[in-house]
């Protein structure tokens, strides 16, 4: 081989391993990029994991906070009961002709269902406060038997500007029985807290009040900040319930409340009709008893005892039962959210007649929203002995 041929190899020899050099040198750098895009994968997988991890233990720590009863409302409830054994005389209705107003149709009336004494007595005070002739104002408040006591003497602690308030317990509608109504007999196989007697004796409103045609039902964590008897001067247009719509978007439609892959559900409703809300809702008892919607209750009810067509709460039995006889209200009656959406603006809370702390943070636990929180302490009886006894706002 010629000198010259000889050097021209070499060149190229050399030229060829500095080419494969560079490749494997630039392959080296790839892998090792590789290897540190699957290092920061398992990296944010890992931590993936443990978000994941902290939002269930963090939902599930609020469940229990939202669901245990607070020393302060235990206290309460106990201390008021001690007052009711003292002084049976002084508290009972039993024996005592009933006050003719509790069944006075011209008159505002209101249904509040509850078995926390605080939260009813928020109720009726911001109610009353707001109202402009108390007087005309007449609130059923009915509890279970073990916090009769406790919300008998609470309502008659002080004056309601003459406002009438009726307390009873839901032992004292003998209607209400197993063989009469679906979910006493359903409550053994299920949720208690959902399919409570307490919950669903809002499809009875009719029965429980027989001489009345219109009827308020409030939940009982609610605030009232205007004069309601707006409400009783809508044309209902022949419909039932009177309640503010939730639905925009593609959020809160039926198709998230039931089961539309079942073929009665999907043979009757439509999945795209608007939800809306429980908790400030204005009935036409005359409408109801018409369209016979307790009836209509009482078959979906039934039928959804394996739980196939919607899984628990009364709202979907709700948007059931008075599905087509809904009249929908101004969203100013009733703002929501107020127990699990911080963003909620002043001004909608400012302009509301009624704001609603639905969701686990209830006004009256340690995880309430502070910003929230002083629109329901307003309206709690600090004054009263038994309340400052059992350090309430503390």
């Amino acid at each position: 081989m010629e000198e010259s041929t000889l050097r021209q190899f070499e060149k190229e020899v050399k030229e060829r391993i500095k080419v494969t050099r560079q490749v494997i040198s630039e392959a080296k750098e790839s892998f090792d990029n590789q290897l540190k895009i699957q290092k920061l994968k398992d990296i944010i997988f890992s931590l993936n994991e443990l978000l994941t991890k902290a939002k269930k233990q963090g939902a599930f720590s609020s469940l229990i906070a939202a669901k245990s009863i607070p020393k302060s409302l235990h206290c309460l409830a106990m201390r008021l009961m001690e007052e009711r054994i003292a002084h049976p005389e002084k508290y009972s209705d039993q024996g005592k002709p009933q006050a003719p107003e509790l069944e006075d149709p011209t008159l505002y009336h209101y249904a509040i269902f509850s078995d926390n004494v605080i939260a009813a007595s928020v109720v009726v005070n911001s109610a009353v406060k707001n109202a402009k002739e108390p007087w005309k104002h007449v609130f059923h408040v009915v509890t279970d038997k073990m916090n009769l006591g406790a919300m008998q003497v609470m309502f008659k602690l002080k004056d309601y500007n003459g406002a009438h308030i009726e307390v009873k317990a839901v032992e004292d509608y003998k209607f209400l029985n197993s063989s009469y109504v679906p979910v006493l007999k359903q409550l053994e196989s299920a949720n208690p807290k959902y399919l409570s007697i307490l919950n669903h004796l809002r499809f009875y409103l009719p029965e429980m009040y027989p001489k009345l045609h219109r009827i308020l039902f409030l939940d009982d964590d609610i605030v009232v900040q205007k004069d309601l008897t707006g409400l009783w001067e809508i044309d209902m247009d022949g419909k039932v319930i009177g309640a503010v719509e939730t639905c925009f978007g593609s959020f809160h439609r039926y198709a998230q409340y039931m089961n539309f892959s079942h073929p009665l559900i999907k043979a009757k409703f439509n999945p795209k009709a608007c939800a809306w809300a429980y908790g400030m809702n204005f009935f036409d008892l005359d409408a109801w008893r018409r369209e016979k919607c307790t009836e209509e209750y009482h078959y979906w009810q039934t039928l959804n005892e394996n739980r196939t067509l919607w899984k628990l709460g009364t709202l979907p039995p709700g948007l059931i039962t008075y599905y087509s006889t809904t009249k929908p209200l101004d969203k100013s009656w009733h703002v929501l959210g107020l127990g699990y959406n911080p963003s909620i603006s002043m001004d909608e809370i400012r302009n509301a007649a009624v704001v609603h702390f639905n969701g686990n943070m209830k006004p009256w636990l340690d995880i309430a929203m502070t910003q929230f929180k002083p629109l329901w302490t307003k309206f709690v009886d600090y004054e009263l002995e038994f309340v400052q006894q059992c350090n309430f706002g503390v």
